[in-house]
């Protein structure tokens, strides 16, 4: 390992739960610093929010659609670690339709996307940390100044200094429940009553059915983003697949609402906003629980010094995908700023 600064506490080993952009960022980070760290997954790769699901011909983005970079150490970062090949500029035109109908225009920034698909950025900043896929965290048990953590199976996964909760809300309280750990689970009450929910749908159209923008925010009672997702960069689709999410207060009435029903509800939603008339011949859905927070307090992280446990994620930070970096960062900070 480096050399550590002398008013760096020693943190021999760090655990990681969760592979989205907070923890690969805390990783990385952290592996700058020296320490020895390691990263669970629970699914079959890294990505988080910056997730894709696979269509016929390619992917298309279900979670976050895009990113803008505010904080001047988010693309050094990016460009680093993930490499200028990993994300591109979204020439697209934006547009908003708001309540009364009427359409105005997004703020003037660059917007870039992963290339070929948004999981290209998570992909490439995982291969300088040690991601173990496949593997969900059960919870943490105490052994002597260090934790143990267990997975689903019963397994033992190692013995870490401090561990690093990259989880949604919801999911971090119960990880922190299962641990017997009452004090940090009711920190996190009022953020889970914050998290929405969000339907997503990719239909495929052979030509367009909208030529006027390739984004489009909505204030409509199904709707809240609509996409073309294959005018991104480094797509290349045979026709068109278009994103839709619907809006958290339709999909939390219809959060149990079977795939097939919900995909067609949205479409014909998208297609009183726009008025095609021809039918996607390819569709597919994805429901998120945890798609993003409502307004609340922004600590930037969480980090519970006497219990050497920090939390980070992009609902600590404004939302933003840029926000997961933020909060890692910050979180990163504090943690090595212990004396």
């Amino acid at each position: 390992m480096n050399n550590q600064s002398a008013q760096m506490p020693v943190i021999r080993r760090v655990a990681i739960v969760g592979s989205g952009l907070s923890g690969l960022t805390a990783g990385i980070r952290l592996q700058q610093q020296g320490h020895d760290v390691k990263v669970f997954e629970k699914s079959r790769g890294p990505g988080g929010r910056l997730s894709a699901k696979r269509v016929p011909g390619g992917s298309a983005d279900v979670g976050a659609q895009y990113f803008t970079s505010r904080n001047p150490e988010f693309l050094p970062f990016l460009r680093k670690f993930a490499g200028d090949q990993s994300f591109a500029i979204w020439p697209g035109r934006f547009g908003f339709l708001d309540k009364s109908s009427n359409w105005g225009s997004f703020p003037d920034e660059p917007r870039y996307v992963g290339a070929p698909r948004m999981t290209a950025i998570t992909r490439a900043l995982s291969r300088h940390v040690d991601v173990t896929a496949e593997t969900r965290v059960e919870r943490l048990e105490r052994s002597g100044d260090q934790w143990l953590l267990v997975d689903t199976e019963g397994n033992s996964l190692g013995e870490f200094d401090r561990v690093i909760i990259t989880a949604p809300p919801a999911q971090a309280q119960t990880l922190l429940a299962n641990s017997q750990l009452s004090g940090l689970v009711a920190e996190l009450e009022a953020p889970v009553q914050k998290v929405l929910p969000c339907w997503a749908v990719a239909a495929h159209f052979e030509t367009s059915p909208w030529s006027h923008h390739e984004g489009m925010r909505v204030e409509h009672p199904v709707l809240y983003w609509l996409a073309n997702n294959s005018s991104k960069p480094g797509r290349e689709d045979d026709g068109h697949w278009w994103v839709l999410h619907a809006n958290p207060e339709w999909t939390e009435q219809n959060v149990e609402t079977p795939a097939g029903r919900v995909a067609e509800l949205m479409v014909d939603a998208f297609r009183e906003l726009t008025g095609f008339s021809t039918e996607p011949d390819n569709l597919v859905t994805h429901r998120w629980l945890y798609a993003r927070s409502r307004d609340g307090d922004q600590p930037g992280h969480l980090w519970f010094a006497d219990n050497s446990i920090g939390i980070a994620g992009d609902w600590l930070s404004g939302g933003r995908v840029e926000g997961a970096f933020d909060s890692a960062s910050s979180l990163v900070a504090a943690m090595t700023a212990e004396r």
